[in-house]
């Protein structure tokens, strides 16, 4: 083995590494470019796209609507258009593509490499990065960009390895795809990735078998074409820069917000045609754009529960199921979990061959060689399909070793919860900020939306602290203490946290209920993007108030350390 100096020489050396190809690392990359930094993005991937790149179920689409689900420059969206008003997977791909291309990023990204450690050496202010395949990097300034979903959650269920049929997690299916024609599947989950697969599964197969936990209480996706010459009309006349720009300026990062209105200030006539209206509009808006009260009140709250159950109903002959997916008293409030969008998830659970297995009441058991029991009964099939979610905001985390000023590593200093300044960094770890991740607007917000806002937080900094000649910055013990406490207050003022329901709050993967032994605790921020970002800019003020900041005043020290100066 060469020595440690040998070593050190055979690091490749940027000014900024950036960890992760989805929205977050194409924010980033250009903009520090810009700088004139020297910067690498890692991808473990063999391809962009995040999130976009894994979820190849079949399905697969997103729920924020076009335009604004991708990134807000001219430059990209003046010659690129989504076909459908909720683009899929394989339409997400052909866009990062488009980017990468558009601006020249793939000559600074390195594919199917994969980061496994990342360690702070205090002496030279500087971040030494380890991949998997044994090379080395350093860097000053360290991006995750991992994103909200990049570590899979499967339950550890008695006897998965006995399956002798197929067995995928919807975030980890087969890159040549897997066919669900005539065939007997089992799918476990009934979140977002869950509704998707379902549908298409419900389409195909000889019998599908639905192990449900939480009832979604899903939305129309009210999914159509996009007209091209209708879109280029946009575009000519500033609708589509209107749009991003307005994504900037509402609490959910999407064109809509909800009404200046409380639920009971309406006639129940009045009532009704509101709610019809948003339902008949489609994608979140029922859930964002309705009464302001909604999410604060009980009785306005059941008042929205009651109007979405009504119309599930009619959608549904059989009364047994109707109670499963559309149950009289509410499993939690209404918006408590995200909503997926649906295109006809309730009529494929209607068909004959879908059957419905509650496992709050019959608990799977095992699996076993020909496929699940539960207390109801075995049942055998052909493939089981997870889809269980992730180990959300601050899994990707604990991929990476992360090692800080301290010598502990990042999923030590959050075993007792997690605890960050604004959402965008962690004391204890220098020049290491983040995207898209824990106590941060995040999965409240359209993705793209928050996303770029931070990004463009962080090259200002970045760029300021290049100027003034810092070497180090930190985030304060004091700042993320007073972070905490106002994540809980946005959080505690809504029915997150209270309300009259059957199941608790607490298994929400919004407060990492979902994982077993996880500390349950908000996981992103209540108070809405630009109240965010106000905080972000305000957290500067003063001579970097709330951050620690330091100056290396000899970079070659006669005794060969690194003088220091702090402030």
């Amino acid at each position: 083995m060469g020595s440690t100096s040998e070593r050190a020489s055979e690091r490749a050396e940027y000014d900024a590494l950036i960890i992760g190809a989805g929205f977050g690392g194409y924010s980033m990359l250009p903009r520090l470019r810009s700088l004139g930094l020297r910067v690498k993005l890692y991808e473990r991937g063999s391809g962009p796209g995040g999130v976009w790149f894994w979820n190849q179920y079949p399905g697969a689409r997103v729920d924020s609507d076009a335009p604004v689900y991708q990134l807000f420059d001219k430059e990209l969206w003046e010659d690129f258009t989504f076909s459908e008003r909720f683009p899929g997977r394989r339409e997400l791909q052909r866009y990062f593509a488009h980017v990468e291309k558009k601006w020249d990023l793939r000559k600074d990204i390195e594919y199917c490499k994969n980061v496994e450690s990342a360690d702070w050496d205090s002496t030279r202010c500087r971040w030494l990065i380890t991949c998997s395949d044994g090379t080395e990097a350093e860097c000053k300034w360290m991006i995750l960009a991992m994103g909200s979903s990049s570590k899979t959650y499967i339950p550890n269920i008695k006897g998965s390895s006995d399956f002798r049929g197929e067995l995928y997690h919807t975030a980890h299916w087969p890159y040549y795809g897997a066919s669900l024609k005539n065939k007997r599947i089992a799918v476990i989950g009934t979140g977002a990735s869950g509704i998707q697969v379902i549908q298409e599964s419900g389409k195909q197969s000889k019998h599908l078998t639905v192990y449900q936990r939480t009832p979604n209480l899903c939305l129309p996706m009210s999914q159509r074409k996009l007209d091209p010459v209708e879109e280029q009309k946009k575009k000519d006349t500033g609708i589509y820069a209107e749009a991003f720009s307005k994504c900037e300026r509402t609490p959910g990062g999407v064109l809509y917000e909800s009404a200046d209105k409380n639920t009971f200030d309406d006639t129940p006539e009045e009532r009704e045609r509101f709610y019809q209206s948003l339902l008949k509009d489609g994608g979140l808006q029922f859930w964002v754009s309705g009464y302001k009260d909604a999410m604060t009140d009980q009785k306005a709250n059941d008042a929205a529960y009651d109007f979405w159950r009504r119309m599930v109903l009619k959608r549904i002959n059989n009364p047994a199921k109707g109670e499963l997916l559309a149950p009289e008293i509410p499993p939690h409030p209404y918006g408590a979990k995200r909503p997926s969008l649906e295109q006809n998830y309730f009529e494929v659970m209607n068909q004959d061959n879908v059957d419905i297995i509650d496992v709050n009441r019959f608990p799977i058991e095992e699996l076993n060689a020909t496929g699940v029991k539960t207390a109801a009964g075995q049942v055998d099939v052909d493939m089981i399909i997870f889809a269980t979610g992730f180990d959300a905001l601050t899994g990707g985390f604990k991929d990476i070793q992360i090692r800080g000023t301290d010598g502990r590593t990042l999923t030590q200093h959050w075993e007792e919860g997690v605890k960050t300044s604004i959402g965008i960094a962690v004391p204890k770890f220098p020049n290491m900020f983040y995207l898209f991740g824990p106590q941060a607007p995040s999965t409240f917000t359209n993705g793209p939306s928050c996303i770029q806002s931070q990004a463009r937080w962080i090259a200002k900094v970045v760029e300021k602290l290049e100027n003034d000649k810092i070497e180090s910055f930190e985030a304060t013990e004091a700042s993320a203490d007073e972070w905490l406490e106002m994540v809980r207050e946005k959080w505690d003022a809504t029915l997150f946290s209270k309300g009259k329901i059957s199941l608790p709050v607490s298994l929400l993967w919004w407060s990492g209920a979902n994982i077993p032994g996880k500390k349950v605790q908000p996981l992103s921020w209540a108070g809405g993007l630009p109240t965010y970002m106000q905080m972000l800019e305000r957290s500067l003020e003063n001579h970097y108030q709330g951050w620690h900041t330091s100056h290396l005043i000899e970079k070659n020290a006669p005794n060969g350390t690194t003088n220091r100066a702090g402030h």
